[in-house]
């Protein structure tokens, strides 16, 4: 069944959401704080090590760093983009309508909540390529992995902001629902260094994620979104 990974990611995105904000009321806000301190750090790691994994080769026994102008003019446009359009003021906006609905009084909270999960289970090699590999080849395995990775980070995420991590399940949907559905339109034009370019980004993305979780600092990752895009145009007309 094609969509399948995308189902599964969801619904492991909701278990963990409600699971999380249960287990709120009995773990101390010093732990949750130490807690989400440490996935920062973990998500920064992650990010960096995909990141790296793309731009280290080795080539006449030493190490060539490739694509690094790729990845500055990419995330440089891409953030132009971002914040004309302000992805992350819609993205905070649609979390207080939500807050709003279901959160009793804790608008912010919520919303930062639901940002915060929604950036670190969207962005990433894992759900394009994964919804990709869904899509294109009917073998959801790889949002299958993704999927036990994402209860375990949106369960701590909820646990200290709340259930409004939860509520990252919808963009999942739509994100990875998306890819997977276009797929077939895009098989012809994506190529392997597109892909790669768009994971490099993407981990990159991902690290700043941790960075924002674990020094509590406020980079719109949001509005950088747009920079996944910009990489494929860049890859098409100047190269990998």
């Amino acid at each position: 069944m094609v969509g399948i990974g995308t189902l599964v990611n969801a619904s492991a995105i909701i278990v963990g959401g409600i699971i999380g904000y249960l287990f709120q009321r009995i773990i101390p806000m010093k732990i949750q704080k130490t807690v989400l301190q440490a996935i920062g750090l973990g998500i920064i790691f992650i990010g960096f090590s995909g990141t790296l994994s793309k731009m280290l080769v080795i080539k006449n026994n030493a190490v060539t760093v490739i694509g690094a102008i790729m990845l500055v003019i990419s995330l440089a446009a891409g953030t132009i983009i971002g914040e004309l359009i302000d992805i992350d003021a819609w993205l905070n906006k649609l979390g207080a309508i939500l807050a709003q609905r279901f959160s009793r009084g804790q608008n912010s909270k919520f919303s930062e909540g639901f940002v915060i999960s929604t950036l670190t289970v969207c962005i990433g090699a894992m759900a394009v390529v994964g919804a990709l590999q869904d899509g294109l080849n009917h073998d959801p395995s790889i949002l299958f992995t993704k999927s036990s990775i994402d209860f375990i980070i949106v369960l701590l995420l909820a646990s200290s902001y709340g259930i409004g991590c939860a509520f990252s399940a919808l963009p999942v949907l739509c994100f990875e629902g998306g890819i997977t559905l276009l797929a077939t339109l895009i098989k012809a034009f994506l190529t392997a260094d597109m892909l790669t370019g768009i994971s490099l980004v993407g981990n990159t993305l991902i690290a700043l994620i941790g960075i924002n979780m674990l020094l509590e600092s406020k980079i719109k990752i949001a509005n950088m979104l747009p920079s996944l895009v910009v990489v494929i145009f860049y890859v098409h007309f100047f190269g990998f």
